[in-house]
């Protein structure tokens, strides 16, 4: 793609990259193929292709985000399936977010717009005020109805029935490998996941304990800053990044560290990018180390010698998260593990498409995510699972809240496979 950014605009290192990225595209539409908004609404504006001429339109002519432009980058998940598709290799996600810091910059939303993204910056990424977030939400969901705006009665149904108990296992601490000491790792426990469902980061714990790792829960650990990253706050996302550096190489250069284990695919998209958005940064040294030592717990598990022994004959369907197949390019790791473990594993038609979680966009664009929940669930039951396993606690709980089918992640299965206890959801 011809660009005409001016030798000033090149001086600026987000445009110089952006411009990398445009001039790599050949208009040639193959992203629209797997393009999931494009998919349900069929508007060329709603596709990859669509979106980088409007990013290159307000980029190139340095003009302030309008409506439009904004109504088509907020509809796009970001679930990156382009980026998997795409035969130039055309990086779309660092030209996304850089298009939602612009608009972020640049564009004043409607107020309830403001308020809403406000609100759920401020209240998602802290486990203790998310809790009572989903406790409020809890409440208030027999009165959804009679709220007039369908993202405000999203954000009410996403409630789980239960509220699980705070875990202390997420508390900074280290647990001792069992048997010999294999590797020493850091365990990122997210936040989001610590308030819907702390059984995965147990089940990661003791999976990995049993497999001679020493694991550590860094003192200073939070956020990974995904959710504002998204909403083009930059200043919010690095500081929460910031954090996690400081903590992760504190302990590197401690004791040292084999790997920072991430069990939630968005968080570990973002973590590996680390080394890409502080690239012109004082932290740019540590941030590059910390994202080449991050790693899917499902890497990290495919390079331990786990032992085999499903409990009984279990068809599992796997539900692939997009942030692991298409952000992190982790395709057969999850599904190796189960098989090897002695599951049987069937996979959904359309397994690129995305299940319309992303993040918040369940809550912030909830129609669009409605029909690909649905679509994503229809193509999972007709596998016919006694159980779904995903890698994603978004998935988890968008895909649980269409289905009456057993959703659990990845490690509660391999973690009751070699000795752990039943997960909770088949136990019940």
């Amino acid at each position: 793609m011809k660009t005409n950014f001016t030798p000033q605009q090149l001086k600026i290192p987000a445009l110089k990259r952006s411009n990398e990225i445009l001039r790599s595209c050949v208009h040639c539409g193959f992203c629209t193929a797997t393009c999931p908004t494009y998919q349900v609404l069929g508007d060329e504006l709603d596709s990859p292709r669509g979106r980088i001429y409007l990013i290159k339109d307000m980029l190139e002519n340095d003009r302030p985000a309008d409506a439009r432009t904004v109504r088509h980058i907020d509809r796009c998940l970001s679930c990156l399936a382009c980026m998997t598709t795409c035969p130039s290799g055309v990086h779309y996600m660092h030209l996304v977010d850089h298009a939602r810091a612009h608009i972020e910059k640049t564009y004043k939303r409607p107020a309830m717009d403001r308020l809403l993204r406000w609100t759920l910056s401020r209240i998602l990424p802290y486990p203790g005020r998310f809790r009572l977030a989903l406790l409020g939400a809890k409440i208030g969901r027999p009165f959804r109805r009679l709220l007039p705006d369908a993202r405000l009665r999203a954000m009410l149904e996403m409630a789980p029935k239960q509220i699980p108990p705070v875990s202390r296992n997420d508390d900074p601490q280290v647990f001792a490998a069992q048997g010999p000491r294999r590797m020493r790792v850091a365990l990122m426990t997210g936040c989001a996941q610590k308030a819907l469902n702390t059984d995965i980061n147990d089940a990661t714990i003791r999976l990995l304990r049993r497999l001679g790792c020493e694991v550590v829960i860094a003192r200073g650990m939070g956020c990974c800053g995904a959710l504002v990253h998204h909403m083009g706050r930059e200043e919010e996302s690095h500081s929460a990044a910031a954090a996690n550096i400081a903590a992760w190489m504190a302990e590197a250069n401690g004791a040292g560290l084999d790997a920072v284990v991430i069990n939630t695919s968005g968080c570990g998209t973002t973590v590996k990018d680390y080394g890409h958005m502080f690239r012109n940064d004082p932290l740019a040294e540590d941030a590059a180390r910390v994202s080449a030592l991050a790693m899917d717990v499902s890497e990290l598990l495919a390079r331990l010698e786990m032992p085999q022994g499903a409990p009984g004959k279990l068809r599992v369907a796997y539900h692939a998260a997009c942030s692991l197949q298409h952000g992190q390019q982790i395709k057969t790791a999850p599904k190796d593990l189960l098989k090897h473990a002695g599951f049987e594993v069937v996979e959904p038609s359309d397994s690129h498409l995305c299940c319309g979680s992303a993040g918040t966009y369940n809550l912030m664009q909830p129609k669009i995510s409605g029909e690909l929940k649905a679509r994503k669930v229809r193509t999972l039951e007709a596998r016919a699972p006694d159980v779904i396993a995903a890698g994603n606690i978004g998935c988890m709980m968008q895909i649980g809240s269409g289905t009456d089918i057993p959703v659990v992640h990845t490690v509660e299965l391999l973690d009751w496979a070699t000795g752990g206890p039943k997960p909770k959801a088949l136990a019940g």
